[in-house]
């Protein structure tokens, strides 16, 4: 019998040795493609792997014990007597009652650290921790940040604790898969899987920065984990959307990088020290560009205001538009509050200001802005009141200058000038803008106004340089907003 060997050549020639290259490098890159859509077999290694570092978390509370069937009946309905009694038969009375809530949290450190959302322990008065085998531990609070629903406990345990670590929240991206883990619904350890929907989600928050998941989020998930697939914590699972309280595949996890950053400085403070500018600010919007020298579109954050604090004490003035902040650029408001927020207090930054159509560098020494709330004056000393009691129809606003008398009614302060509006023409350009009656303008183009002439001046001005609009500073309720107001006809 003849047997015949058969070797594999290499190529002969120079193209085809480039031909047999190009193949074998098509074949990795679908290879890695196919790989990286495939959806994993199961996450069952995944999820043992992490499971003991995720905890069920029991809260009780006293509350104290009600005088009377409130949400039952109406205030003085005649059934209110019967329904006491019956309250009172039940052995409720006014008595002092202790209630239970679920949540969820993870170990972050083998000495004993949980996170945990602020809501599952906002007022509780014990706080147990019940782990993936059962043990169960008391904690206390370290610290926590309502701003952001984050709270951070300690245990104390004989033995190192298993632990997740933090992962990189930004690297994230849509479509990635995640496990959320927790206590749903009080049915003890629980995993779902899903991806991430969306990212950067705003709810409500100044410092928000939500994941969107579909991965099922119940009421108890609430403090939970979510995983991404290298078992790295990349959010911590906070709230849902839903119309009926059940989870319908919207779900939104805090974002870790926002949470490293307050856990670290809650385990070293036990509070959190964000940074502090001091101004009040809106977005530019697109109807504004154009009242606005210099700004050629609708990105920065617009000062309507500067109280005494740093940014005055740096020379920024109401009407500037931040530009960038210690480098970056500011695209709008929540991006400004998220850098400011994040910068540490005390550290001179470099702020740059678009200005009379220049662009301005300001170096701003943070102060702190847990110290800072609630502090911030409406507004600022303005010049010597004008009491003239005139009255014109201009762009469609009927104005007349602040008396005394209209700043008790308005709850202005009494060195602030301005002009007053006193009837809106529906059917004007400043109706659509939402200018309404009681409003008070303060400035126009950025100059002080005290009587109907500066208004008017300021009109013919921004006619003269062949512009369509005029910038108003409105205060409202003592809050300033700016509005690009067309002067067009």
């Amino acid at each position: 019998m003849i047997s015949k060997a058969y070797s594999l050549q290499t190529p002969s020639t120079p193209a085809m040795r480039a031909m047999v290259v190009a193949f074998v490098a098509a074949v990795v890159v679908m290879v890695q493609a196919l790989a990286a859509q495939a959806r994993p077999d199961s996450f069952a290694d995944l999820a043992e792997e992490i499971s003991p570092s995720v905890v069920n978390i029991t809260t009780s509370t006293v509350v104290a014990g009600r005088t009377g069937p409130q949400g039952i009946v109406p205030e003085g309905s005649p059934f209110e007597d019967f329904f006491r009694e019956f309250q009172d038969r039940q052995g409720d009375g006014d008595r002092p009652r202790r209630t239970s809530a679920l949540g969820s949290g993870f170990v972050i450190s083998a000495d004993g650290y949980v996170v945990t959302n602020n809501h599952v322990i906002e007022g509780a008065d014990e706080i147990l921790i019940e782990f993936f085998e059962g043990e169960e531990l008391p904690a206390k609070v370290i610290g926590t940040d309502p701003n952001t629903d984050i709270a951070l406990l300690k245990v104390e345990s004989d033995e190192p604790l298993e632990f997740v670590e933090f992962g990189n929240s930004d690297t994230a991206r849509v479509g990635d898969w995640v496990l959320a883990m927790g206590n749903p619904l009080g049915q003890g350890f629980s995993v779902s899987s899903g991806i991430v929907s969306a990212r950067n989600r705003a709810l409500s928050g100044s410092y928000d920065d939500y994941i969107q998941t579909d991965a099922a989020i119940n009421r108890g998930n609430s403090g939970g984990p979510l995983f991404n697939m290298d078992g790295e914590v990349i959010g911590v699972n906070t709230a849902i959307l839903s119309p009926n309280g059940g989870s319908i595949g919207i779900g939104f996890s805090m974002a870790s990088n926002v949470v490293t950053r307050v856990v670290d400085q809650l385990k070293e403070f036990g509070e959190t020290r964000r940074g502090w500018l001091g101004v009040r600010i809106q977005n530019v919007t697109e109807d504004m560009v154009e009242a606005i020298d210099g700004l050629d579109d609708a990105i920065g954050a617009m000062v309507t205001d500067v109280p005494e604090g740093p940014a005055m004490d740096a020379g920024m003035e109401a009407g500037d538009v931040i530009l960038t902040f210690e480098g970056d650029k500011v695209d709008d408001v929540r991006e400004l509050v998220r850098l400011v927020g994040n910068a540490s207090v005390g550290k001179t930054v470099d702020v740059i200001v678009l200005r009379a159509g220049e662009e301005v560098s300001l170096e701003v020494t943070l102060g702190r802005r847990e110290e800072a709330e609630g502090a911030v004056p409406a507004s600022q000393p303005a010049p010597e009141d004008n009491d003239e009691p005139l009255e014109k129809e201009i762009l469609g606003l009927t104005v007349t200058p602040l008396t005394d008398e209209m700043r008790g009614e308005l709850g202005v302060a009494e060195d602030q000038d301005g002009l007053v509006v006193s009837g809106v023409d529906e059917t004007s350009k400043a109706y659509e803008k939402g200018l309404r009656a009681g409003d008070v303008l303060t400035e126009a183009s950025h100059q002080k106004l005290r009587t109907i002439a500066d208004f008017e001046t300021r009109i013919d001005e921004v006619r003269e340089a062949g512009r369509k609009s005029v910038l108003l500073l409105v205060r409202r309720g003592g809050e300033p907003r700016f509005v690009a107001l067309s002067i067009e006809e």
